[in-house]
């Protein structure tokens, strides 16, 4: 179970430009999470503004936590934020501070675009480290927002893929995205025209296998993510949204 807020942040698709259509600062989104038939938690994710470099920014913020009896068995309190471009979607500071279960970590990451570099303070270790990058990488949270808006999304054929550089644990990653097709789905809202998608996971420890995670998104301007569901090394992880508020656009859904 751990890192389930981690797979929460992974609900989108990929980008090759970025416009800021999917989302504005006031969105809201809360999910409830299943660990098997145990209600674990919940996750939270919240676009607000801050000013960065002396401009206006997107300052993301996601709260991951279990509730109840699970947090007396594995803990989870997690924070992960993002500060980005509002006109590039290109991240100039991360911060993550997690608890799981007692595995602990308490970071910021600060993006030299230009340089192509991460300037990486661990404050629970009480060091820093600069790292090399790829050009036009993401951090986990940036990559949520930045991937909503792929201008053709909506238009991909079942079986493509998407893939984009994400710089995650002191490193950057391939996050790869298969396009499945569409569903309607029954959610708390009604039933939700949806866009399927699976993202291709590393396989051992905390998955079963590579294809082990389905993300359902709508079929919408929103872009608004809704259900995911993945088979885990122990068990298996379901997260629904239950509660979302300040939305760009009409959230669509069937009678």
């Amino acid at each position: 179970m751990k890192k389930w807020f981690v797979i929460v942040m992974l609900l989108a698709f990929g980008s090759s430009a970025f416009s800021q259509d999917a989302f504005k600062v006031g969105e809201y989104f809360k999910f409830r999470i299943h660990y098997g038939i145990v209600n674990a938690g919940y996750a939270t994710l919240e676009v607000k503004e801050a000013t960065k470099n002396n401009k206006k920014v997107f300052h993301a913020v996601g709260k991951g936590y279990t509730t109840g009896m699970t947090k007396f068995f594995f803990k989870v309190d997690d924070t992960y934020e993002s500060y980005f471009d509002k006109e590039t979607g290109k991240p100039y500071q991360y911060v993550r501070k997690i608890d799981e279960g007692g595995y602990t970590k308490n970071q910021e990451g600060f993006f030299d675009q230009v340089k192509n570099t991460v300037l990486v303070k661990d404050y629970k270790n009480k060091k820093q480290k600069t790292i090399s990058v790829t050009e036009n990488v993401q951090d986990i949270m940036s990559t949520f927002y930045y991937l909503r808006n792929h201008p053709s999304v909506g238009n991909m054929k079942v079986g493509e893929s998407i893939t984009l550089d994400m710089f995650f644990d002191d490193e950057v990653v391939k996050f790869k995205m298969k396009y499945l097709g569409k569903e309607d789905l029954k959610t708390e809202f009604g039933k939700v025209s949806a866009l399927m998608f699976r993202p291709l996971v590393q396989s051992g420890r905390v998955f079963k296998e590579e294809e082990s995670l389905t993300v359902w998104i709508s079929d919408d301007e929103n872009r608004i993510p809704l259900r995911i569901k993945a088979s885990l090394a122990v068990g298996s992880l379901k997260a629904d949204l239950e509660e979302y508020k300040g939305l760009a656009h009409p959230f669509k859904v069937k009678k």
